[in-house]
């Protein structure tokens, strides 16, 4: 029997080898598993099938995992290293675990009795052919159990996209120790991993894919839509079914229309795109998701937006993860043809820039999105509204989030799971069109015109990265921080605005947990540090290898994407990338690497990526730096008064109670690195290496001068409007800039400055009639007038002497009357 299945196998593996790829689910499962190659290893599959059992087995040699038709030999006794959990395809179908299965576990569990380091490994594994969820009118598809011709028909049609699902390795050990090794608990084993699977299938092909108009149907018979309707006719004076009729056609603006077969032909697409694109693309922490899926949540993933590649770039990832493509919420500004219908049928629904005024609009999006996460569907919205145009992450809109809590209070029956995650690139296909922006040129509106211009772009953009934050459950979140939100309430309660904000701002600072760095953004960092944007080729590559050992040592978070590469080769790489700017020139002492002037501006984008994880050691050795010799005590002190602001401004992690271990581990590295020197409670410079002290130090630079800015304005007029401060605070900036050759476009957003200002107030720096309290103003103006060189300094305290006092009187006297 044995040797008759080994040659319908072999005769399998040449079709198959030529139909289906292999696609492991993760893939690399001994790494991101963490299994114990050591330990014995048995596979569970969840029906008899030896189709599945070739693509498996190939899946398993492809990824260096022991081979499933090797039996483990454990103290003399041979056991199979593979068991299915039924029978598969037959008349009467098996409601229970194979009795082979079940004796096969009572056997491993046995051998734990005696042997106390055995730690046999249960590791389920399915093969997924297609990944079609079908349509509520339709049924769901016949893709589990399938007969030798359907497998046939199978293997050709979804050869290309079947995938190999790996999953967390459960372990007998565990099991023996906690619930004992009797036949019952074989059982109890069995069971468990036919529940995996079915969840398993869920959550690979998600809930069947709805009935539109029988969903609008639905969505206009909910009474706070009727009512909304009616007060539409009556508002515009329509009959009523005019109203009902508007309120049909905002819905099929609105929805998505997934097609499975178009989602198909995506990948195909997508996958050309990324082969011409990027030389890779990493993926990180999607352990976190399918874990997740598979624990029932609903899933909201957050990304951060820094490109129109985003939308289709995370929907490819999560499809080769094993995931649901979720329904993305995309501006209406890409409801155009073609583009509009593909992604429609991709999964897009499409929201307007602003619902102000329109209530009709508003409840019908409310409820449509109430309505996905009702049935399951994963969901995916931009909270900063728009793509960065500066690489930071903006401030965040909070719109969406409010209701995606109002969802969670409507009787939400799944828990509702929030995932931050990190998109970021080497080039970014925009970038040129950002500049621009940044000097003014109107935002272009995207038609099929611009898409054709883009692709014709096409070309070697370096790496793309997507890491997956650390996850924010709703429930447990409003449990920690808001107790009371499950108190049933007619009107909007008072946490709620609170709860929507801190959860957003949540958000942002866990995409920033999670960024990567790359070769890109550290070249960019270190040239950007030179005031002539240029470096000799040794100076360079010691402050990439200063960075890199750094971001090692005093790690931001656990979850940032650090590069492997040496510094010679990050350089190398960058040099390779087409079009960033980055020119190699020689004279008679070497290599110096340049920064193109025109160049400048687009590099900016990249270090603001990764700026938020070196503002804090930049920090330090600015003070280090600018004092040449300081207690740590004063360094401590100045860092915490200044770190508020940061911490807002960049969405940084680390509590203020947590800020002077931080700092301790910073200057034990600058000591390491020989950046600094150490007596006792004082820090000083180490003029071998300054010029290194020097580079560091200058990724804070432009934001101290942002600040010294508005303090100076604050402190000669105290009483100054808030509006008129913003514009005076961009206007010097804006000469600044000019006069100094400042490239970063953020330098004199006005957004920023607002920020910074808004945190003033929250820590204090305005009494209780709103002007400035000159006293602590002249604390942190004398830490920031130490850290800005003298030329700066005159230069701001100049052009604020210049300007317009009829500005500043006009404001206090607006002020005086309420009209702020």
């Amino acid at each position: 029997m044995s040797t008759l299945m080994n040659l319908y196998r072999k005769c399998l593996e040449f079709p198959l080898s030529f139909l289906v790829k292999n696609s492991p689910i993760p893939h690399n499962p001994i790494e991101e598993l963490q299994l114990d190659t050591a330990q014995p290893i048995v596979y569970v599959l969840p029906y008899t099938s030896q189709t599945d059992f070739v693509v498996f087995r190939n899946n398993c040699l492809h990824v260096g995992l022991p081979d499933p038709l090797v039996e483990n030999e454990i103290n003399g006794k041979m056991l199979p290293r593979y068991v299915f959990l039924d029978e598969g395809r037959q008349f009467f179908k098996s409601k229970g675990a194979k009795k082979e299965t079940e004796t096969i576990f009572y056997n491993y569990l046995e051998l734990h009795r005696t042997l106390a380091e055995l730690d046999v490994q249960v590791i389920p594994v399915s093969v997924l052919w297609g990944r079609s969820p079908g349509r509520e009118d339709k049924g769901l598809p016949n893709l589990r159990l399938l007969n030798g011709v359907q497998k046939t028909i199978a293997a050709i049609w979804f050869g290309r996209d079947t995938f190999v699902r790996f999953s967390q390795a459960v372990s007998m050990r565990y099991m023996v120790e906690n619930h004992g090794a009797d036949e019952r608990i074989s059982q109890k084993l069995a069971r468990i991993a036919k529940i995996h699977f079915a969840r398993q299938r869920i959550s690979a092909t998600g809930p069947r894919l709805p009935n539109r108009q029988a969903m609008f149907n639905k969505l206009l018979q909910l009474p706070v839509v009727l009512q909304a309707i009616e007060d539409e006719a009556k508002a515009k004076k329509l009959t009523p079914e005019k109203a009902r009729k508007e309120a049909e056609k905002i819905l099929q603006e609105i929805a998505a229309d997934t097609n499975h077969t178009s989602l198909r032909m995506a990948d195909r697409f997508l996958r050309w795109l990324w082969n011409k694109l990027y030389q890779g693309i990493e993926v990180e922490n999607a352990d976190r998701v399918r874990k997740l899926a598979l624990e029932g949540h609903e899933i909201v993933y957050v990304p951060c937006h820094r490109s129109h590649i985003d939308y289709l770039l995370l929907s490819y990832v999560l499809y080769h993860q094993g995931l649901v493509p979720p329904h993305i919420a995309a501006g209406i500004n890409l409801n155009f043809w073609p583009a509009g219908p593909l992604f429609r049928s991709w999964g897009a629904f499409f929201i307007r820039r602003t619902f102000k005024g329109n209530r009709l609009y508003s409840t019908l999006f409310r409820e449509y999105l109430a309505e996905l996460f009702h049935r399951g569907y994963s969901v995916e919205y931009f909270i900063e509204g728009g793509r960065s145009r500066t690489g930071r992450l903006l401030t965040p809109k909070t719109g969406m989030m409010s209701m995606t809590l109002q969802a969670l209070q409507q009787s939400q029956t799944r828990p509702i799971s929030i995932v931050p995650v990190y998109v970021g690139y080497e080039h970014v296909i925009e970038v040129d069109t950002y500049a621009k922006e940044l000097r003014g040129a109107e935002k272009e509106k995207e038609n099929a015109g611009l898409v054709l211009r883009v692709i014709k772009k096409l070309r070697n953009l370096g790496k793309g990265f997507v890491n997956f934050g650390e996850p924010i459950t709703l429930a447990t979140y409003l449990n920690q921080h808001y107790p009371e939100w499950k108190e049933e309430t007619e009107e909007r309660p008072a946490w709620f605005n609170k709860a929507v904000d801190a959860v957003s701002h949540q958000v942002m600072i866990n995409i920033n947990k999670a960024a990567a760095v790359n070769a890109m953004n550290l070249t960019g960092t270190a040239l950007l540090s030179s005031r002539q944007r240029a470096l000799s080729r040794e100076q360079l590559l010691e402050q990439l290898g200063s960075y890199q050992q750094f971001l090692q040592n005093v790690s931001y978070s656990e979850d940032v994407i650090l590069p492997n590469e040496t510094p010679e080769e990050m350089l190398e790489h960058v040099l390779s990338l087409d079009r960033v700017g980055v020119l190699i020139e020689k004279d008679n002492f070497g290599e110096l690497v340049r920064l193109e002037r025109n160049s400048a501006v687009l590099m900016t984008y990249y270090r603001n990526n990764i700026q938020h994880l070196f503002v804090l050691p930049s920090l330090v050795a600015s003070l280090i730096l600018h004092y040449e010799a300081i207690q740590k005590d004063l360094v401590v002190d100045a860092v915490t008064k200044i770190y508020p602001f940061l911490k807002a401004e960049l969405f940084l992690h680390i509590p203020l109670e947590q800020i002077q271990e931080k700092i301790e581990r910073i200057i034990a590295e600058f000591q390491r690195q020989q950046l600094i020197q150490c007596y006792e409670n004082m820090l000083s410079i180490h003029r071998p290496r300054v010029r290194g002290l020097q580079l560091w130090a200058s990724a804070v630079r432009e934001i101290l001068q942002r600040y010294t800015i508005t303090i100076n304005i604050l402190q000669n007029h105290p009483e100054i409007g808030r509006a008129v401060l913003e514009k005076e605070s961009q206007s010097v900036a804006q000469r600044l800039a000019v006069l100094h050759g400042i490239n970063a476009p953020e330098f004199f957003d006005r957004a920023v400055f607002s920020t910074f200002i808004n945190n003033l107030k929250d820590n204090g720096y305005f009494n209780e009639a709103g002007n400035g309290d000159v006293n602590k103003l002249k604390e942190l103006s004398d830490i920031l007038d130490h850290m800005i060189s003298a030329e700066i300094l005159l230069t701001i305290k100049g052009a604020i002497d210049k300007a317009d006092e009829e500005a500043f009187a006009e404001s206090v006297t607006d002020k005086a009357e309420g009209n702020e």
